[in-house]
């Protein structure tokens, strides 16, 4: 009886959790195509919104739920959840904006008309910057914490797609700009990693780092489609979009990765989360019989608004 009771609230958790992303993304994906204010995508939204709802209920109500939303609302893993929506709305959009400027015949005002091979290689710099920064996190994470390549990560990110608002009528820009944005997410990303898993006690750390993966999709496929929506606004007829259209997306882009970082500035810091645990790790509170791993993280909130 028991296991039959625990397949079926299983198996409704999961089936409202892949209702509403369904929903939501099939929303975003094809809002431009079908129109906003459709009633298709508004009853899309309603949907995603009444299946989250559903979804929170039955896990909170659930002795052992798929996913521990107390957990979720740990300090750390709140704000770290949030910089990973902005920072997937920028890195994933990035990779639809670049190559489609670079691919643009000169003959429009702008771009280069380059090939998709050639515009391909102006995303080289961004996963070159990447992999060093992911290196470097390590080093930088066990001196300073894990919140500092977070926030510099948005910092840099944010300044090379400022950068090619006001400077892309030179391939250089571009390669520059990448360079700079891809050492900002290969900062941020380990280090997101790297908070979710110190955050959360040892059994949690899976789904705590898919939860974070998945709010970065998330934040990657609403990123995607409204820049995709600007740039489509500045078409006039079967004509090239206007450049304006991918300045602004530049500008949004920008936005959203100093906003990842405003969100990463409100992670408490190291020396924060030790005076709140009494400097015990999350996973081993119990063993000392002091507070329990939720709790500890929970504790961590209060701290800082007490300090605040």
């Amino acid at each position: 009886m028991r296991f039959c009771s625990l397949a079926s609230l299983l198996l409704v958790s999961c089936g409202a959790f892949s209702g509403w992303l369904v929903c939501l993304l099939l929303g975003v994906s094809e809002g431009g195509e079908w129109g906003w204010t459709s009633p298709r995508i508004l009853g899309l939204f309603a949907a995603a919104v009444l299946l989250f709802i559903a979804w929170l209920v039955t896990e909170m109500r659930a002795d052992e739920p798929l996913v521990d939303v107390r957990m979720m609302r740990i300090p750390t893993v709140w704000w770290t959840n949030i910089s990973a929506m902005l920072f997937g709305f920028g890195m994933y959009s990035v990779m639809i904006v670049v190559p489609s400027f670079l691919q643009t015949p000169s003959s429009a005002g702008y771009g280069f008309g380059a090939s998709i091979t050639e515009s391909g290689f102006a995303l080289l710099p961004l996963s070159a910057a990447m992999l060093v920064a992911g290196i470097l996190t390590g080093a930088f994470a066990t001196r300073y914490g894990s919140k500092v390549p977070l926030v510099v990560g948005s910092a840099l990110s944010a300044l090379g797609m400022l950068f090619l608002t006001v400077a892309h009528d030179s391939e250089w820009n571009f390669y520059v700009a990448m360079a700079l944005v891809g050492l900002g997410i290969g900062f941020a990303f380990s280090a997101m990693s790297n908070l979710v898993v110190e955050a959360v006690p040892r059994d949690q750390t899976g789904v705590a780092t898919g939860m974070n993966a998945n709010v970065r999709t998330i934040g990657g496929a609403i990123g995607s489609q409204i820049v995709a929506s600007i740039i489509a606004g500045t078409i006039v007829g079967s004509a090239l979009p206007k450049e304006s259209g991918y300045e602004q997306s530049f500008i949004v882009l920008g936005v959203a990765l100093v906003l990842a970082g405003v969100a990463a500035a409100f992670v408490p810091s190291r020396a924060v989360r030790a005076i709140a645990t009494d400097g015990h790790e999350f996973d081993t509170l119990t063993i000392d019989g002091a507070i329990a791993p939720a709790e500890a993280g929970l504790a961590i909130g209060e701290h800082v608004h007490h300090e605040r």
